[in-house]
């Protein structure tokens, strides 16, 4: 490899790999969107942990700009003080997940943060093709920081909720929300249209999130590149608010996401990235399928506790 870092699989990620890579079927860009979205939810259902205790789930719809928005409110306690509160954007291509597919990383999220969890349930392509995602989870950004009682934002999602998670954050510091925007949390967040990366070509087959899919997902959206919401890493970053970023070893969008730390750091912004290495795409979303993901998934929400406690005494 150019980077000079290893193609090596944890064990139990190479296992995983196998026995994705020997079922037999229609491979998910030669599905309909429905059919994709269903075999989404199946394997969530197989291959991650169940939700687990928590004090509080609660399902609602917010206004939204062209329809009603889902969202699910998780909470750690019955009841609490105003204190920050995450707003979470699933992954998913912006064509397929749900509040379902991320309810198990949620309500972790929520645990381990001792904190509001709010997840969006945007509009997805191609039937809502770009901008109608972002568009959604700006507003319901925005509800959350006029309805929820909150002194903060923490912004967090992955994949594709990454990107909108980044997408957000550059809209909202722009023209804030009633609220400020205290910290993000993109997870091997795709930052631009280019798919020029030597991790594409390294990872673009046989680990989960391939070169086919990424253009199915990409066709789908039909992203305008010119748009800062499209692809982040194009455009200025400075005034951002503190940033942990995370990408997985072997992953087709890890050396965009290395390229996106890069640029927050060059810009000023203060920034933690870390790699979970050995590991693929998705993994939040697969951890008992990959067991090792929840060791990933604790050692990140730590982090991100600490830079929110940080960040809520300045703010």
């Amino acid at each position: 490899m150019t980077d000079g870092t290893t193609h090596h699989a944890r064990p139990d990620v190479a296992a995983f790999l196998a026995f994705l890579n020997a079922q037999e079927g229609p491979k998910m860009e030669e599905m309909p969107p429905e059919g994709a979205r269903e075999m989404f939810r199946v394997m969530g259902q197989l291959a991650d942990v169940p939700r687990g205790e928590i004090a509080k789930v609660e399902d609602r719809t917010i206004p939204g700009p062209a329809s009603e928005i889902r969202i699910r409110l998780y909470d750690n306690r019955p009841d609490r003080e105003a204190g920050p509160v995450m707003v979470f954007y699933h992954g998913g291509g912006w064509v397929i997940g749900d509040l379902d597919t991320h309810d198990a990383y949620c309500a972790q999220a929520a645990r381990l943060l001792d904190m509001p969890v709010v997840a969006v349930d945007y509009r997805l392509a191609p039937e809502h093709p770009f901008p109608a995602a972002p568009i959604d989870c700006e507003a319901a950004t925005r509800w959350v920081a006029d309805n929820i009682p909150c002194t903060g934002l923490v912004l967090s999602g992955e994949s594709a909720g990454g990107n909108l998670t980044i997408a957000t954050a550059l809209t909202l510091r722009d023209d804030p929300a009633s609220k400020p925007v205290i910290a993000i949390h993109p997870i091997y967040p795709a930052v631009t249209t280019h798919d020029d990366w030597q991790s594409y070509r390294d990872f673009g087959e046989g680990h989960l999130l391939t070169q086919g899919s990424m253009t199915w997902f990409g066709n789908h959206y039909a992203a305008d590149p010119a748009d800062y919401r499209a692809s982040p890493l194009d455009f200025p970053a400075e005034g951002l608010p503190p940033t942990l970023l995370i990408t997985a070893g072997l992953d087709p969008l890890r050396d965009q996401g290395r390229a996106y730390a890069a640029k927050l750091i060059e810009a000023g912004v203060p920034t933690t990235y870390r790699e979970a290495r050995g590991t693929i795409h998705g993994y939040i979303n697969l951890a008992q399928g990959i067991p090792s993901a929840q060791e990933d998934i604790r050692g990140a929400l730590t982090v991100l506790k600490a830079i929110v406690a940080e960040a809520n005494g300045a703010a």
